[in-house]
Parts: C-alpha cells; structure tokens; sequence
C-alpha cells in the first residue's frame, strides 16, 4: 500500500465488483453473446446492470424511424440506471458489441446497498458524475470539433484510454456505420480518416482493430 509524504497509509480504494460480488448482495450473473440485446428501447427499467467484460452499444430508436448510437460501454460501467431515477422504461437500447458479462440487480436491491452501504453509495455516485461530464464533453465535441477529431476521441474513448492502468489496446469488431452514427458524419468520411490513421501509424488491424497512444495527437491538435 502507498504513502503519502507524511508517512500515513492512503486509504484503499472502494472495490465496487468485489463488493457487488459479495454473498451480501442478491444479484444474478448473466452472459450475453455478440449482438445480443441486453434490453430494449420501451422494456421496463426493472434493473441495473454493472458490466464485467465485453462492450455495449446504447442506441436510441426516434419516432421517425431513425437510429442514433449516444454511447459506447464497457467494464467497470453500470447501465440501465435510469429507473433508480423513477424512469418507468428503458429510453435506449443496449446491445452487446462482443460477448457480456454483467451482474443484473433489481432495483430494490440496488436501493437497499446503496442506503446500507456509504463506501458503494459514494462509488456509485462518483461513478455517475463522471458519466455526466462525460455527457457534456460529448456535446462540446460534437459542437465544435472537426469530424476527424471526434473519430479520433471516439476510438480512445472505446480502447479506454485515461480510465484504466491497462487500456484495452484491440477494440471489439466496431463497423464503420457505428463510427459514423456515434460521431455524427458519414461512413465514407470515417472510412477516409481511418485510412488516413492507419497511414500515420495511430491505428493497425491486427487480429482486431488496435489504437495507438499516439492517436491523441489528433485530439489535442489544435
């Protein structure tokens, strides 16, 4: 365990798997394979689901027809925390981009640990912050950065780059339709960056789709 400079021992940081993981708490491991939908724009918001392995897309259906991908999760991730919320149905949809892992709790269990158990409740609650500045980050980006920018922060985003010791350096199997909804521009305009990474060395395909540490180059150039 580390020590900061007046020699007191840092407090260990709150394990929210192993805790959620516990006999203490009636949950329900659940697999889903690639493609598979976790729930569905509409279904009730019965639960919560915290994502051990794997990736999911969250898209959301208009009333016109028309599909849009808001987001992109993975482990270490809660989904479906809106009926905590009072949200009564599910507003997206959650599909498994490779195979899933997660632990589903029903929401008056997620209740009952998050009133019983401070050290959860002010993980979750930080969790759920940081999802909100996530959500606006998103929006600046769409608002003022080049396309080409926004693919090069949505692969990051997706390796998990800045959020573990170890980001995931090969993505699952991502179209470039997906790229091009999560970001807001065409399939041949990410087909045309991708190229241009690939060229540069940011990216490679090998065995799966591989993102360099250097692609934030193209972020933080101005």
């Amino acid at each position: 365990m580390s020590r900061p400079a007046n020699g007191k021992k840092k407090a260990a940081a709150f394990d929210a798997e192993a805790f959620l993981n516990s006999v203490g708490v009636a949950r329900t491991m659940t697999e889903f394979a690639r493609d598979e939908t976790l729930f569905a724009q509409g279904d009730a918001s019965k639960n919560i689901m915290y994502i051990q392995k794997g990736g999911v897309k969250i898209s959301v259906v208009s009333k016109t027809g028309k599909e849009a991908v808001v987001g992109m999760l993975g482990p270490g991730d809660f989904i479906g925390e809106g009926g905590l919320a009072g949200q009564s149905l599910r507003m997206a949809t959650a599909t498994a981009m490779a195979p899933v892992s997660a632990l589903v709790i029903e929401n008056k269990e997620m209740f009952r640990v998050l009133h019983s158990e401070r050290a959860f409740s002010d993980r979750f609650i930080t969790y759920m912050l940081e999802r909100n500045i996530r959500i606006e980050e998103d929006l600046i980006d769409q608002l003022f950065n080049s396309s080409e920018k926004r693919l090069a922060r949505a692969l990051l985003l997706l390796a998990r780059y800045g959020k573990q010791d170890k980001p995931q350096r090969i993505l699952p199997k991502i179209s470039q339709e997906t790229l091009a909804e999560m970001i807001g521009t065409t399939r041949s305009r990410v087909n045309f960056f991708m190229n241009k990474f690939k060229k540069m060395g940011f990216i490679k395909y090998n065995g799966g789709l591989q993102i360099n540490a250097s692609l934030l180059s193209v972020v933080l150039h101005d």
